[in-house]
């Protein structure tokens, strides 16, 4: 029997891995992901040299099909995933715990920050003022769902924001940024029935790391803008604002 570890990376670069972690990491065969969310560049080469001992990044498809991961726990007494953001922010990380679990291994859980917590901190937004999270996939002409549109008119219904976490495909350089996110949402919404070109919104970019930005505007002035390199969400924000809500993001009207 093995334990693996779920190991959160934060928002940032491996200066956001706790005590603990680097003591878990440095004992362990160790895998990494970068496909729900990237790291700051030269990240991994950095803890590698600091670890002494390779990382090995697996794509999507390897994670998924979790037989690189349960080989390890044959071969190793400890091994670790190191996931950027939170390890559970990912439902493809709980299919791969319990595929450990039934295989007889353990597990156990590092966390850090996610953009599912930090979005609504950085920006000054009450956390249990946010309804269900929407993601956004990348432009392709042959899937265009409209259930992201459905999930904001739902939460804002219930007087509630809604995070808007925008795809990536970083094997293949490609982030959806939120000036084209929020040019998609239009196509689909092209009467602007669930937001407006005069509702206010939130974008949030590069949260977590020094260059972080808060942008805050209409539909009408942000979409279509440059909020600068990846990574972006947006808040599709509640149609009224707690008084504290929109003192804080009084800042970020002026950027």
């Amino acid at each position: 029997m093995s334990e693996l570890w779920f190991v959160g990376l934060g928002l940032d670069d491996e200066r956001g891995l706790s005590r603990r972690a680097l003591e878990v990491l440095s004992r362990s065969e160790v895998f990494a992901e970068e496909y729900t969310a990237v790291a700051a560049p030269g990240s991994m080469d950095r803890l590698s040299q600091e670890l002494g001992r390779p990382i090995v990044t697996l794509a999507r498809g390897a994670l998924e099909g979790e037989a690189p991961v349960l080989a390890a726990l044959g071969r190793s007494a400890s091994v670790a995933l190191l996931a950027v953001g939170d390890p559970f922010a990912a439902t493809t990380h709980v299919a791969l715990r319990l595929a450990a679990e039934r295989a007889g291994h353990t597990w156990s859980y590092l966390p850090n920050a996610s953009i599912l917590s930090a979005a609504a901190g950085f920006l000054g937004l009450m956390h249990y003022r946010f309804g269900r999270p929407v993601s956004l996939p990348l432009p392709d002409p042959r899937f265009s769902p409209t259930s992201p549109l459905e999930r904001i008119a739902e939460n804002r219904r219930a007087g509630l924001h809604t995070l808007l976490l925008l795809d990536l495909a970083p094997e293949r350089g490609e982030f959806l940024l939120a000036g084209r996110a929020l040019a998609l949402l239009r196509e689909r919404d092209p009467d602007g029935k669930v937001v407006g070109d005069d509702e206010e919104l939130a974008v949030a970019a590069r949260v977590g790391r020094p260059e972080a930005r808060g942008y805050v505007g209409t539909f009408a002035r942000l979409v279509g803008r440059d909020f600068g390199p990846p990574m972006h969400c947006v808040v599709v924000l509640a149609p009224t604002l707690h008084f504290e809500e929109d003192a804080a993001l009084a800042r970020f009207r002026k950027l």
